[in-house]
């Protein structure tokens, strides 16, 4: 049976049609024998211009608002814009339709075109290899939170009548030659159409591009096929193959000379928290009222993330080569969990998200995704705080001798992960309401969409709060301490933007800024021989960013290496002592 239908499916895509068979009526029924045999230009040019119409209905309205598309010469604009979208569409059709894949190759730009649409629609994104890197390394758990009515309602009206359309043409049979011939002509054809439209309205086209540079990314679906080549070409513009040492040289630090105490040091990974939303640096609403009613808590009310996205943010800030290396890098390099544990230290992942993007993968590490508590996780998604339930106990289960030196225990939170936030609050939790319930974020009210945003960080300031108190209850095993700091921010509906994602020069600043929040026992103070009140002068509105993050976690756990930067560790202008240098 399943061989039937593979040959039924070969023979539709491939435009067959059998005449003697029970497979011949089933497939003379989508394919009428009546229809005139077209030549594959014919669908090339149809349904590129149906991709560069109604499937472009995000980049239109993008263009319909500036002000430059106003009048004759606007409508002129648009018009020559269209034509070379169109002509861009051909082009790159020309070089993918063969034989009987044209019509595979049809059909994954219609569908490809209909999601890509949906998504710009409904929440304002667009697409380039860091959103389409995104999609790759969404895990089923977040994919759920995307699906919703309007997904498939969208996909049918976008890509059912051109499937319909295609799959029933029958497709004139060419020979190598032959066809080789026509798409060479197609696409010199399309070239030389894009060149006469562009250079009709060159001028506003380019200050166009120059001064809205989202709208590249908004040319549907030449934005994802793009991306895609950028995905498939990056081992040719650096050596994926090869990891390159990082710190093998770190040593430990005089403090732990003689110590009575090991450090012990929370580093909390937030997700999609933006600082204007929190209580603590100053927004009209106090959803941070636990951390707010601390005085013992260093708030950076100005951080700045190293990306817009969780696979983007999250191995550069652990890696010590700053945004703009990390992007330009030829080679991956370990990072800093690897320093760490060239140090000597115990060095544990524990990740409530969907994965630490290759930061753990020579450390220990853990996942809730496996717990099954009733009491934490009652709708089978589990709040943050199950990562301290079983900590003690995984910590122990780290090496000894290690654990005697200190640990580093990085806490990967769920945090603010959208669309659906009003999962990541508990009932007690919502203080502010009436809240959205549905991840189709546009099918609420704007107040709706920031009250189930503000509940989830006001889950997070209690999972903070919970954290600082789990630490200080160990305050007589260990010098404790705890950094909180988002991978990224989010967008709310803003400009109708919604999520986050956006290519890092044109993100607004609600998807960069992002709350960095330090917590030091007195113990960990003298370690360090630093003070939370000079912390917290220093740091209130100094700009900071991701950059800082490598050098400051390895300046407070006093870990000598070349590769650290003092002048890039934010907490180093406070220490009233210079660390000393490394002793074995």
């Amino acid at each position: 049976m399943l061989v039937q239908f593979s040959q039924r499916l070969a023979a539709l895509v491939g435009g067959q049609r059998r005449s003697s068979s029970a497979d011949g009526v089933c497939l003379a029924a989508i394919t009428p024998s009546s229809l005139p045999a077209k030549h594959p230009a014919w669908l090339v040019l149809l349904v590129s211009a149906w991709l560069a119409t109604v499937c472009n209905v995000a980049l239109w309205r993008e263009v319909g608002s500036l002000s430059s598309s106003a009048g004759l010469r606007g409508w002129m604009f648009i018009l020559a814009f269209g034509v070379i979208v169109a002509a861009g569409n051909v082009a790159v059709l020309s070089l993918l339709t063969w034989g009987r894949a044209t019509k595979a190759v049809l059909v994954s730009f219609v569908l490809m075109a209909a999601f890509g649409s949906y998504f710009m629609l409904n929440y304002g994104i667009v697409i380039d290899s860091s959103m389409l890197t995104n999609v790759l390394q969404t895990d089923v758990r977040e994919a759920g939170d995307l699906l919703n009515w309007r997904l498939p309602a969208t996909v049918l009206a976008l890509a059912a009548p051109p499937l319909w359309w295609v799959l029933r043409q029958p497709i004139r049979r060419l020979g190598v030659l032959r066809h080789l011939a026509h798409n060479v002509g197609l696409l010199l054809a399309a070239v030389v159409v894009l060149v006469a439209a562009l250079l009709l309205v060159f001028q506003d086209f380019a200050s166009t591009m120059r001064n809205h540079t989202q709208l590249r990314y908004l040319i549907n679906p030449l934005n994802s096929v793009y991306a895609l080549v950028h995905l498939a070409s990056k081992p040719l513009r650096m050596d994926t193959s090869t990891l390159l040492p990082l710190g093998r040289d770190a040593q430990l630090g005089a403090s732990y000379a003689g110590q009575a105490q090991p450090p012990l040091l929370m580093l909390v990974v937030g997700e999609t928290a933006r600082s204007v939303n929190f209580g603590l640096n100053g927004y009209t609403r106090n959803t941070t009222p636990l951390l707010s009613a601390r005085t013992d808590v260093i708030s950076a009310r100005n951080a700045w993330s190293c990306g817009t996205s969780t696979a983007a943010s999250l191995p550069c800030m652990f890696s010590h080569l700053g945004r703009e290396g990390f992007e330009g890098r030829k080679a991956n390099f370990e990072s800093l969990m690897d320093v760490l544990h060239h140090a000597g230290l115990a060095v544990l992942w524990v990740d409530n998200q969907s994965g630490c993007k290759g930061i753990c993968d020579r450390v220990a590490q853990a996942s809730t995704s496996q717990e099954k508590d009733p009491e934490l996780c009652p709708a089978g998604e589990c709040p943050d705080t199950i990562m301290l339930k079983n900590l003690e106990a995984q910590i122990a289960a780290l090496p000894a001798e290690q654990r005697a030196r200190g640990v580093v225990v990085v806490l990967h939170q769920m945090g603010s992960h959208g669309p659906a936030y009003f999962k990541r609050s508990s009932k007690a939790q919502k203080a502010f309401g009436p809240e959205c319930t549905s991840n189709a974020l546009q099918e609420c009210g704007q107040e709706q969409v920031v009250n189930a945003y503000d509940n989830s960080i006001v889950a997070t300031d209690a999972f903070l709060h919970t954290t600082i108190e789990w630490l200080q209850a160990r305050s007589a095993q260990a010098a404790t301490g705890m950094v909180y700091v988002s991978d990224h921010g989010e967008s709310l509906g803003e400009g109708n933007i919604y999520l986050h994602g956006l290519p890092y020069r044109i993100a607004p600043d609600v998807q960069k800024q992002v709350p960095w929040i330090t917590w030091l026992s007195p113990a960990m103070q003298a370690r360090q021989h630093i003070s939370t009140g000079c912390l917290q002068k220093e740091l209130a509105d100094k700009p900071i960013s991701h950059d800082a993050y490598f050098h400051s976690v390895l300046g407070l756990m006093d870990v000598q290496s070349t590769v650290y930067q003092s002048s890039q560790d934010i907490y180093a202008p406070c220490r009233s002592v210079p660390t000393a240098k490394a002793s074995s």
